[in-house]
């Protein structure tokens, strides 16, 4: 693959999705160069998506976030959440009771918004699992790997209800050269253990991606896939949810995929982006 500059790349599509952790910002705050390529692509009437697996926060306070980062301009009407899909399903799927969830107390509020009550697994009355309307893997953060991972499992051995993950990334980075394991990687576990199937939203699933295309389409009538660029630094979500749902990739080295692995793990994992670079400041 030819690597070209990000905004060469981008001047052929009018409408960018970028993914957040690892491609507007990480660890160590925004990616150098990012405001000074959203401007420009303001500049020249780009339509600017924000399509995140992060399901901790909603679309106001993701926007709130980033502004705190330093990248402000980016509203919330902008930004697509896998939260927001799980919400809607909740909407249509469960209509009253309980949802028990993995996650923290801010990552709840899309099982309240779509009129449900939020129980954090601790606090889950055995007695009385027969009020447990689902159960939502929401965020990374806010419950005990050990002793609230033990309880989804023996909640789910109980109860036949549905399984929602919200956030089907696997790991994090947390430093320079280190990872943490992520939402969706103990929803896998909890999947194995029981011979089970969850119902899974954020990328690389096409439901962000549609809301995405619909929320452009409002301002740009008549856009198709084909006219979207989607920016990721992971392989598994990013570039292979923009693959199948048929836009041009970019794979954005910033992030979980590192320089010195890029091709390796491009070869092994089947998953080709159309384009590398390096970050999308340069």
């Amino acid at each position: 693959m030819k690597r070209r500059s990000f905004l060469d790349i981008a001047a052929d599509y009018p409408v960018i999705f970028f993914d957040s952790y690892g491609v507007l910002r990480n660890h160590r705050g925004l990616i150098p160069g990012a405001v000074e390529t959203i401007t420009h692509l303001r500049s020249v009437g780009k339509h600017i998506r924000v399509l995140t697996n992060n399901a901790a926060r909603n679309p106001a306070a993701a926007a709130e976030r980033l502004a705190h980062y330093g990248l402000p301009g980016i509203p919330a009407s902008e930004i697509i959440t896998s939260g927001a899909t799980t919400r809607h399903f909740l909407e249509q799927k469960v209509k009253a009771g309980k949802v028990a969830y993995l996650g923290t107390r801010a990552s709840a509020d899309y099982i309240i918004g779509a009129g449900l009550e939020a129980i954090p697994m601790a606090e889950v009355n055995f007695e009385r699992l027969e009020e447990i309307r689902a159960v939502a893997f929401l965020d990374d953060e806010g419950y005990d790997m050990n002793t609230d991972v033990n309880r989804v499992i023996n909640l789910l051995r109980r109860c036949r209800v549905p399984v929602v993950v919200a956030n089907t990334d696997l790991l994090y980075p947390v430093a320079a050269n280190e990872v943490a394991l992520a939402t969706g990687s103990i929803a896998k576990l909890a999947e194995y253990v029981l011979g089970r199937r969850f119902v899974k939203f954020g990328k690389p699933t096409s439901q962000m991606f549609q809301m995405g295309l619909d929320s452009v389409a409002a301002q740009l009538p008549g856009v198709s896939p084909g006219d979207i660029l989607m920016v990721g630094d992971t392989l598994h979500t990013d570039i292979l949810g923009g693959n199948t749902f048929g836009v041009a990739t970019v794979l954005v080295l910033s992030g979980n995929t590192r320089p010195d692995s890029a091709e390796l793990e491009i070869e092994s994992s089947g998953i080709i982006p159309d384009y590398i670079c390096t970050s999308i400041g340069s």
